[in-house]
């Protein structure tokens, strides 16, 4: 086996099983994947020698750009199930662009610890959602309008961006809690994660970069090659998971998944404080 096989083969295969996970994880959830590719991707960038500096910068960013055609997946499978809510589209669709901007700018200029911080914070509070039954706690009975139109959204979109998930680990639990029906919650986030990928990929491409430190084939902060690797895996996946998301027990789904968030939360905190 040549060294380069003995160097990158581990890590390309545990690409495609985090794309594969994140892919169905997308449809079964409507999280976008990234919340499971971000942190493999950032262990995998790491033993490949990427600095610790700009290794879960190019996470973030790489896990941003595959979610663009994820969400399109994802999304088309749950519209065809008639599970998509376009009023909440509608309302919600600029603000959350500008948020992933600003989330995508602003990622791209903090320290690596900040970011593993906010990671790892969101995580936690989103694996307390997953594994808590909470699934009935209903705050009001309609998503907000008014002044929370933009100040939800374009929080959700900031935050994604900051993370690289394409925002239904925020926008699921924020529908839910306003009387939106689960699976029409999952269905609406798979398609906002389009409105969230999109510009704040964007954001990256175009982002000024630490040129020493990046990996090759890197274009601003997005690697072309986890970009080739996981994006094809994670479309192909995707629908699976949302044709199962209608048949399966989503409490003990979500329990599992809470599990996991928690240990990723704990591993980046770790990070952010070490």
């Amino acid at each position: 086996m040549t060294e380069f096989a003995v160097q990158w083969l581990p890590m390309l295969l545990g690409l495609v099983g985090a794309a594969a996970a994140g892919g169905l994880v997308a449809g079964l959830l409507g999280v976008g994947g990234g919340i499971i590719i971000v942190p493999v991707l950032d262990v995998a960038l790491e033993l490949a020698g990427v600095s610790p500096a700009v290794a879960l910068h190019v996470a973030v960013a790489t896990s941003m750009a595959t979610i663009v055609p994820t969400s399109i997946s994802s999304s088309r499978s749950h519209a065809k199930r008639g599970s998509v809510d376009h009023a909440v589209i509608k309302r919600w669709s600029v603000p959350i662009v500008a948020g992933s901007l600003i989330g995508a700018v602003a990622a791209a200029h903090v320290d690596a610890r900040v970011l593993a911080g906010v990671f790892g914070s969101v995580a936690l509070l989103a694996a307390l959602k997953m594994l808590l039954p909470l699934d009935h706690v209903v705050l009001r009975q309609s998503v907000p309008g008014g002044l929370l139109v933009g100040i939800v959204p374009a929080s959700i979109g900031a935050v994604s961006a900051m993370m690289g998930i394409g925002g239904g680990t925020l926008s699921v639990p924020s529908m839910t809690l306003c009387g939106e029906p689960v699976h029409k919650a999952v269905g609406t986030a798979a398609l906002l994660g389009l409105w969230i990928s999109v510009p704040a990929t964007i954001g990256y491409l175009v982002a000024r970069t630490p040129e020493d430190l990046m990996p090759p084939l890197t274009v601003g902060y997005v690697s072309l090659p986890g970009f080739a690797v996981i994006a094809p895996v994670a479309w192909a996946v995707a629908p699976l998971g949302a044709r199962l998301a209608h048949s399966m027990n989503r409490r003990r789904l979500a329990a599992a998944f809470g599990f996991f968030l928690a240990i990723v939360a704990a591993r980046m905190l770790y990070r952010a404080l070490a």
